[in-house]
């Protein structure tokens, strides 16, 4: 062997026992590049406290795996050389995420990053079998894998119920007409599997996964004790996220806000008790305090936007808007009373009237809870869109996260 060829073996050897030392950050390394906490080598190198040179093998992995770009990085003026940039790949793997809500449901695909590369909605009436629906929603994702010809590494689902643990059971489906304990879990795996999907399948609560997908790309990034609250079609959810992770409960069914009582005399809940938050803060309560019927044609959700967005002037729509405010505010108190998180953001209509009256909102948490009169948490918008289907896509992309090789085959 001439010296050339013994150098070349020596760097490949080199280069193998960098891989291997720097084999267990690959999960690590890909969820710093996912959440957008390492957009650099340099960072990457930080970041895991590993060396220059197993970071850069550690991301010639990653990128051999498809799953991210290595670019050069754009000279600075500075001295030394810019450090590589690093990129969720464009044309990567995806997950199949899927959210059913009362007015029908949303397939998606989302690659890594939390970037939906595709959607398709659906309004059909949800179905009292729950199969139904999810076959359609798993139909649509099929067409889209088609369509676009990417590969699809697993699945997720987002639910407007509680999802009990182990079974992943819908325990309180109740603006749906499934029966109640619809093992979602177990179908909506049968039915990816029975589509030839690869990849394992996932079911989840719909605000528990927009509170994880906040937490990894939007509002909720960097807090430590995240509470989310929202309102989607029907009803109000809520999630609570600690250090990075979804705090669910012993069985799944943790913060179940929306049966936080407001008003003790107001409205019945279908729970069977009245004046709970899920009532008194949710589109239909809106539209019903602003004296309008609702109508068939699009969503309570967006006919409720719709009212904030073009007639808040009128009174009878300004007072329905503080009231629900106030409703929403005596929840958030008692809330923040209970769990000190150190940063709120809502969604759906709740974010909206966030931002109609800022002030009156804040007033009343600060007022209401012990914690707000001595520092305040700040109360956000959450700023994904279809930010419980990304939840649904984080799901289905953990197994990468924690394992790539394993999870991809390689």
């Amino acid at each position: 062997m001439n010296g050339k060829a013994a150098a070349h073996g020596a760097g490949q050897v080199s280069t193998r026992n960098r891989l291997e030392r720097g084999r267990g950050a690959l999960g690590p390394a890909l969820e710093l590049v996912h959440t957008g906490r390492a957009p650099t080598r340099a960072v990457l190198t930080a970041e895991l406290g590993v060396t220059r040179a197993t970071a850069g093998a550690v991301a010639a992995e990653l990128e051999a795996l498809g799953l991210i770009r290595v670019e050069p990085g754009a000279a600075a003026g500075a001295q030394g050389r810019p450090s590589h940039r690093l990129l969720v790949a464009d044309d990567g793997p995806v997950v199949l995420a899927a959210q059913v809500h009362a007015d029908g449901y949303r397939a998606a695909l989302v690659g890594l990053g939390g970037t939906i590369a595709a959607t398709a909605p659906g309004c059909e009436a949800v179905d009292a079998d729950p199969a139904q629906i999810i076959g359609s929603l798993v139909e649509a994702g099929v067409e889209l894998l088609e369509q676009t010809g990417r590969r699809c590494v697993g699945a997720g689902l987002a639910v407007p119920s509680a999802v009990a643990e182990p079974e992943g059971q819908a325990l309180n489906p109740l603006h749906l007409a499934w029966p109640v304990g619809a093992r979602v879990r177990e179908t909506f795996a049968e039915q990816v599997r029975a589509a030839g999907l690869s990849g394992p399948a996932f079911t989840g609560n719909d605000v528990n996964l927009a509170a994880l997908a906040e937490h990894r790309h939007g509002a909720g990034r960097g807090a430590a004790d995240l509470l989310c609250v929202a309102t989607g079609h029907r009803g109000v959810g809520g999630a609570l996220v600690l250090d990075g992770r979804l705090h669910t409960g012993s069985s799944g069914l943790a913060l179940e806000v929306g049966h936080l009582t407001v008003n003790p005399e107001g409205r019945p809940c279908y729970c069977g008790s009245r004046g709970c938050l899920d009532v008194e803060a949710d589109p239909l309560a809106f539209l019903t305090a602003a004296g309008r019927d609702p109508g068939p044609e699009v969503s309570l959700l967006q006919q409720s936007r719709d009212l904030l967005a073009h007639e808040y002037d009128d009174p009878a729509v300004r007072a329905a808007a503080a009231e629900l405010i106030d409703r929403l505010g005596l929840g958030l108190a008692g809330l923040v009373n209970i769990l000190n998180p150190d940063r709120i953001i809502l969604g759906g209509l709740h974010r909206e009237l966030l931002a109609a009256d800022p002030e009156r909102l804040r007033a009343v948490v600060a007022d209401r809870s012990l914690w707000g009169r001595s520092g305040g948490v700040p109360i956000l918008p959450c700023t994904l869109d279809h930010n419980s289907l990304v939840g649904a896509a984080e799901l289905a992309w953990q197994p990468v996260l924690d394992d790539p090789l394993g999870a991809l085959g390689a």
